[in-house]
């Protein structure tokens, strides 16, 4: 009995192999490529798939997916004989898993040789000065002749990236030193531009004002010799309208002398020539009022009564 059990368990282990190496599952985005007897013979897709057990065997397991390989810094020489370090990254997928298995041995380093002799071709036919701004036509360029390379691999480039370009040290200080002059001359230009307009502004601002003042003072000056006409013309209209005599101006005339005499700055002042008039309307108008009264002389030169004549005094 012990034999054949030992059999049946062997059958039992050998069936649970098959069975294993018979059903395969592929991931999502992936491949795999099935060799019979060493030869190619199919490619096996996302899912369930069969295969003939200890005949078919898996050569390769691709993934389909776009992958990113970066690549270290490589020594490149310029036009201009000098050496940068520049690095970079590249973007590729897998579209066909047999070509990428038999047509080369590793593409990931076939990429990264055909890039580093490709970047050496276009960046020798550049100085450092378009190399440090031609990024995206060294990007174009380069993707360019890798993807045609890489076609018959079954890989497609869909992106190439330079992500460092490094200049000698000593070019590095030298361009460092021109920046920081060129950002001091744009600096100083733009104080002396600032400067320069804000005192256009402060003179037209000072312009807007002196007119602006000049126009209120004209307006001002204007306004008040309206006011002042406007009240000559109505002090005269009313002058006219009360028809006064020669008695009553004079009379006003001579109110007026004491206020022309005001103030301790008047040391010296003029008669004008119309006192006289005034003061002979006044001895008239006196005159006439004190022929009628008892004891009152105007002092004429026919008066030869007893009355007392009296002098007043000047005032001060």
């Amino acid at each position: 009995m012990q034999p054949i059990i030992i059999v049946l368990i062997i059958l039992v282990v050998l069936v649970f192999i098959a069975l294993i190496k018979t059903i395969q599952v592929i991931p999502q985005a992936s491949a795999a490529i099935v060799e019979r007897f060493g030869r190619y013979t199919r490619t096996l897709n996302a899912g369930l798939n069969i295969v003939v057990p200890f005949i078919d065997s898996i050569r390769n397991r691709i993934d389909l997916r776009e992958q990113v390989v970066p690549f270290p810094p490589q020594p490149v020489i310029t036009q201009d004989n000098l050496v940068v370090n520049i690095d970079t990254v590249i973007y590729y997928q897998v579209t066909d898993a047999r070509a990428a298995t038999y047509e080369v041995a590793s593409y990931i380093q076939a990429i990264e040789q055909l890039t580093v002799t490709t970047l050496r071709n276009i960046i020798g036919g550049m100085d450092l000065e378009r190399t440090l701004t031609s990024r995206e036509e060294i990007n174009a360029a380069l993707r360019g002749v890798l993807d045609e390379a890489t076609g018959k691999w079954g890989i497609r480039v869909n992106r190439v990236e330079l992500k460092a370009i490094e200049p000698p040290t000593s070019i590095q200080d030298s361009m460092e030193k021109q920046m920081r002059a060129d950002r001091d001359k744009r600096a100083a230009i733009l104080t002396a531009e600032g400067i320069r307009q804000s005192q256009i502004l402060t003179a037209e601002g000072e312009k807007q004002s002196a007119i602006l003042r000049a126009e209120g003072e004209a307006k001002a000056a204007a306004l008040r010799a309206e006011g002042e006409a406007q009240a000559i013309r109505t002090v005269f209209e009313s002058i006219h309208a009360g028809d006064p005599d020669q008695k009553l101006l004079s009379y006003q005339y001579l109110q007026m002398l004491p206020k022309i005499a005001e103030g301790d700055a008047n040391k010296l002042w003029i008669v004008p020539s119309e006192i006289g008039d005034a003061l002979k309307g006044l001895s008239g108008a006196f005159g006439n009022l004190g022929g009628g009264m008892p004891g009152f002389n105007t002092g004429g030169p026919s008066s030869n009564s007893g009355t007392e004549r009296r002098e007043v005094p000047p005032v001060d």
